[in-house]
């Protein structure tokens, strides 16, 4: 098929190519990986994991810190 048989798309009405962000953070010990539904994967760097790998919905990293940073605090106490 030539390219003259194909429609054109204005530009305005194409969509934009995905933004995702971050490949991972390290973040006190842990890699913190976004996810496609924007959600994110927390786990520890090394073994033996005193959390266990958990998953947060959609956040700002800054949230998914604080989240990091309550659950250190947490096991801490335990």
């Amino acid at each position: 098929m030539a390219s003259a048989d194909r429609p054109v798309i204005p530009a305005q009405l194409r969509m934009p190519e995905p933004w995702w962000g971050p490949s991972a953070v390290r973040y006190r010990g842990f890699v913190l990986i976004p996810q496609a539904d924007l959600g994110w994967l927390i786990r520890p760097e090394r073994s033996p994991m005193t959390i266990l790998p958990f998953r947060v919905p959609p956040n700002s990293l800054s949230d998914v810190k604080a989240l990091v940073d309550w659950r250190l605090t947490r096991s801490q106490i335990a």
